[in-house]
Formats: C-alpha cells, sequence, structure tokens
C-alpha cells in the first residue's frame, strides 16, 4: 500500500524551474515524504535503478529521452514496470502523447499545473494502485502465466478481464497477441482488429497489425494501417519507410509514392530521413520520384548545404548536369574548403569538354591537397 504521505517520488524534467516548482508544490500539498530528481528521462531511469520509488512525474518534452521513451523503458523493466506514472505535457502536445497513453501512462497533467490538479491526481493514481480493479488483477495473474510459459492460462484470465472491460483496447491488443503466440493468427488478428476499432488512436495495435500483415504479404493493407498510425504518432518513421522500400521492391509504386509522401510531410525538417528515402528511390533507380523529394527539400531548406549537395548527386543520376552543376557551385562558394564538391564540378566539366574549366577546380583541390591522387590521376586524363 502506498501512503500519500511518506512515499517517495521521482520528479523527472529538464527544467530546474519546473522541478523546484513541482516541490513546493508537493510540500503544499503535503504529499511525499522523500523527492528525488532527474534532468531526462535517461537519469530518471538511472534513479529508478538505485533507489526505491512509489510514483513517478514525468514531463513529456525532454531532450535526450523524453517521457515516453522513460515510460516504454519502465515497462519492459520487471523491477520497475509497475510503478505508476504520471505524465506532465502541454495542451499542443496531446497528439504527440497518443503512443505513449499505449503504454499504461496512470495520468495526464496539462500545463499550466495546478494545486488543485495535481492533488486531485495524485491522490486517484494512489487509490487506484492502492485498490486496484478485477480487471486489473487478472492481468497481473495473466502475466505471471504467461511469464511461467503457460500461454493458455494467460489467455484465460485475459479473458477474464476482457469480460470486465470488453471496450479496453489493451486487453484486446493482450489478448490478440497471446493468440498469435499460440499460433492462431486468424483470431489474433480480429483482437488486434477490434483493438483499433475501440481506440481510433491505439497505435501500438495497429504496429502489430501492420506486422502482421506485412507477414502475410498484404502489403498494401500494411500500407494503410501505416498511413493511420502516422495521422497520430511520429514514433514509426522506421518501420513505415521500411514499409515504403519493400512497396516499392515489390512494385506497389503508387502505395510507395503515398506513404512515402504522408512520412516526408510529418517529417518536413528531418533530413537524414528524406536523405534515406532518396537512396531508396535511387538504389531502386526510380529517379523521377527523388528528384520531387530534393527539388521540394530546397524550397523548404535552402541554406541546407547538406541537401543541397545530395540534390547535386540526384540530378546527375537523372542526368540533369546543369542542375547538378547549380547546387554544387552553390554549396562551393560558401564551403571554400569542400574537395568532395570541387570533384563534382570537375567533372561535369569534364565530362563537357570544358578542360580548362576542369583544370582549374583541379588545381584548386591540389592547391588545399597536393598530393591528392584522384585529383592528379584526373589532371592526367586531361
Amino acid at each position: 500500500m502506498i501512503d500519500i504521505k511518506t512515499m517517495t517520488i521521482l520528479i523527472v524534467d529538464d527544467m530546474k524551474s519546473m522541478r523546484l516548482t513541482l516541490r513546493k508544490m508537493l510540500r503544499n500539498l503535503e504529499i511525499g515524504k522523500e523527492l528525488l530528481f532527474a534532468d531526462n528521462g535517461k537519469s530518471g531511469l538511472n534513479v529508478l535503478k538505485n533507489s526505491s520509488c512509489d510514483l513517478v512525474i514525468v514531463d513529456w518534452n525532454m531532450p535526450g529521452m523524453n517521457g515516453s521513451r522513460m515510460l516504454a523503458n519502465m515497462r519492459r523493466d520487471k523491477d520497475m514496470r509497475d510503478i505508476p506514472v504520471i505524465m506532465v505535457t502541454a495542451e499542443n502536445e496531446r497528439d504527440i502523447v497518443a503512443d505513449a497513453a499505449e503504454y499504461e501512462v496512470e495520468g495526464y497533467l496539462l500545463k499550466p499545473l495546478t494545486l488543485d490538479a495535481l492533488d486531485s491526481k495524485i491522490k486517484s493514481v494512489v487509490e487506484a494502485v492502492n485498490h486496484p480493479e478485477k480487471a486489473k488483477l487478472h492481468l497481473f495473474e495473466a502475466r505471471a502465466c504467461e511469464e511461467a510459459g503457460n500461454i493458455e492460462g494467460a489467455i484465460d484470465e485475459t479473458r477474464r478481464a476482457l469480460s470486465l472491460k470488453p471496450n479496453a483496447s489493451r486487453i484486446l491488443r493482450k489478448l490478440g497477441l497471446l493468440y498469435l503466440q499460440t499460433k492462431k493468427a486468424e483470431i489474433g488478428e480480429k483482437c488486434l482488429q477490434k483493438a483499433v476499432a475501440v481506440n481510433r488512436q491505439d497505435t501500438i495495435s495497429r504496429n502489430h497489425l501492420a506486422k502482421l500483415y506485412i507477414n502475410k504479404r498484404a502489403f498494401k493493407q500494411a500500407a494503410q494501417v501505416y498511413m493511420e498510425i502516422l495521422s497520430f504518432s511520429t514514433s514509426y518513421f522506421d518501420s513505415a519507410v521500411q514499409l515504403g522500400e519493400t512497396l516499392l521492391i515489390n512494385e506497389f509504386r503508387n502505395e510507395a509514392r503515398t506513404l512515402f509522401l504522408r512520412i516526408l510531410s510529418k517529417s518536413r525538417f528531418n533530413r537524414v530521413l528524406q536523405e534515406r528515402i532518396i537512396n531508396i528511390y535511387l538504389d531502386n533507380q526510380e529517379y523521377e520520384f527523388a528528384v520531387e523529394i530534393v527539388t521540394d527539400a530546397i524550397k523548404n531548406n535552402p541554406s541546407n548545404l547538406d541537401l543541397l549537395y545530395k540534390a547535386g548527386t540526384v540530378y546527375l543520376e537523372t542526368g540533369d548536369q546543369e542542375k547538378a552543376m547549380e547546387c554544387f557551385v552553390t554549396v562551393d562558394r560558401k564551403r571554400h574548403g569542400d574537395i568532395k564538391t570541387k570533384f563534382q564540378i570537375a567533372r561535369i566539366h569534364l565530362n563537357n569538354k570544358r578542360i580548362l574549366l576542369a583544370d582549374d577546380y583541379l588545381n584548386r583541390i591540389l592547391r588545399i591537397d597536393p598530393s591528392n591522387k584522384e585529383a592528379l590521376e584526373m589532371r592526367r586524363q586531361i
């Protein structure tokens, strides 16, 4: 049993002012005897590994490891998975934390915090932990059965929990995953579909469902599921990109393009993701969409020299040496010591038999690196 007045609380927030504010509020409410502090999710996990805590209050938006990732790590650890968590988030972050809710966060607090809201939320969370509902007890039994290798017993206990809460997406998902372990894929799929139907923001069930479709090679269905996931969460970019590549390889070009456009619209300033998608199209010799991506990316990030260089390489692949040259010259003007860009310009001049211009850029390279073997070899070819 957790005692409100004597419990230990971990506060995780990257802002010192917020940590101090929460400490003052808890002292005023006479909640908690010992307060521990961490400035991000990773350090918060370290505190939990070395200290016994009754409650965690964690901010969603933190550098390094945010609150959602910390919560996911806690739920995977047997020693800390049952510690109740209250997530603190701004009003405009509600859409971002949709996936965090699926890791069974016990409560949310919206900024700016008030004494009444903090008091009410902590008391309701502690009450639920001290007096768990019957469905929760069945789920604890199901977990124990599963960990002991008794999957049928886990299914029975999960079904009992579901009978008490028939529209709980988490319970439906758990039942579906248990059936998948027993090779009853059809029943497992139906459970996951129902989980999604009763909770449209259940991204975790959708992700499991998409993987099931991929295993069945039902790629179009998987793509549709990921399109839905990306409407709620930005946590599944890697899986969505992998599926997009699979669609492209299997010649579902329209579906791949639609999925990649959705990914790009949700990650407009993620240069690494943009380059990854561009490379997928180049590797598959699908140049048209690669050009479309870099053209759009340059419009939104005209000062990004890495992106401009990448655009130049894409234009080269498509045979548009004029546009490639524009990109490389712009990069070269702003990166005077960039040898690889000077090589690209020299090669284009050489390919177009502009010998003097090619030689000029090779001389620039050799002034930076007099022993550069590639430049010396290229000069011998002139």
